[in-house]
């Protein structure tokens, strides 16, 4: 317990210090907009990353539909901001798009994730095309013009808050009773069943907690950045998604998070050459899965190298 505890206190002193840090810098003017604007998609990839990984890595159902409900989350918290335009608006907007969003999870999840494999992709895959064209064609939402002039209220404070929030609620998941059912579904589906679990329920019920962080995620883009395109929720955004969790590790959190910094990182340091971002990213799977087929951290989280670093 004294061992966990140290750990613990590891992890919040690191947490305290990186606020801290990032906010000073801000305060005294170093930070430029450029180097905010990365900053916050770390925080937004490092949200759909984990969310997702739950669902990949943790469930073991290949869901290619995670930027439909980031697109749900962005456009219920932006048409709310917009109409209250107000701190609370701001939370509303980030809770009710993350609830419509689990909701439309539960309602898409319970008959598609009857499907395994590349049909449960090909079907995730229509589902956000869906979602994409429903916001392409809806008045409210402005259709192709997209929306324009949200009330920015993302600010390093909120994403600082729902990125620890949400690592911290899906590793405690995770490592509950029905985390290790999901888990328990990924390594044998039929031998789950045997020992009683209802692996349609746990299944559903994972792509239902991913869908809700997803909406968080979108809700905090949308705030953030101004403006809203459904284009911006195409096929490319669950790909890229995809490539956080593959590329830090299927089944790691930590893994996530890394590679939820790197890709934002990546991102912006390609910024100027955006044809060539999806050439990189195909490159860069490429060599991680003949050189490190499992990713940077495999199924490791920092726990596990913080346990040996004291077993040295």
């Amino acid at each position: 317990m004294r061992v966990l505890s140290k750990k613990n206190i590891m992890i919040l002193a690191g947490l305290i210090l990186t606020f801290a840090i990032v906010y000073a810098l801000r305060n005294f003017g170093i930070l430029t907009s450029f180097h905010e604007i990365t900053i916050a998609m770390v925080c937004i990839n490092i949200i759909l990353g984990v969310s997702l990984n739950l669902i990949t890595g943790f469930t073991g159902q290949l869901s290619l539909g995670h930027a439909g409900f980031m697109a749900i989350g962005a456009y219920v918290c932006a048409l709310i901001n917009m109409e209250l335009n107000s701190t609370f608006g701001f939370i509303l907007g980030v809770l009710a798009g993350a609830i419509i969003a689990a909701l439309v999870g539960v309602l898409i999840g319970i008959p598609t994730l009857r499907l395994k494999g590349d049909y449960l992709a090909i079907a995730t895959l229509g589902m956000a095309e869906i979602i994409r064209v429903i916001f392409l064609n809806l008045e409210i939402t402005n259709g192709a013009a997209g929306l324009n002039g949200i009330p920015r209220y993302t600010n390093w404070f909120w994403l600082f808050f729902f990125t620890v929030t949400t690592v911290v609620l899906i590793s405690n998941f995770i490592n509950s009773s029905h985390g290790r059912a999901c888990i328990s579904i990924r390594e044998d589906e039929i031998a789950a069943e045997s020992m009683g679990i209802n692996t349609t329920q746990y299944k559903v019920i994972a792509f239902a907690i991913g869908a809700f962080f997803a909406g968080i995620a979108g809700a905090l883009y949308s705030s953030y950045f101004y403006f809203l395109r459904p284009e911006i929720f195409g096929f490319l955004k669950s790909i890229d998604i995809l490539i956080i969790v593959v590329l830090g590790g299927l089944g790691s959190i930590t893994g996530s998070v890394i590679a939820g910094i790197l890709i934002a990182v990546l991102t912006a340091a390609l910024q100027s050459f955006a044809a060539l971002r999806m050439i990189i990213y195909a490159l860069l799977l490429i060599i991680i899965m003949l050189f490190r087929p499992q990713g940077i951290m495999g199924t490791k989280e920092i726990t596990d190298l913080l346990n040996f670093s004291k077993r040295e």
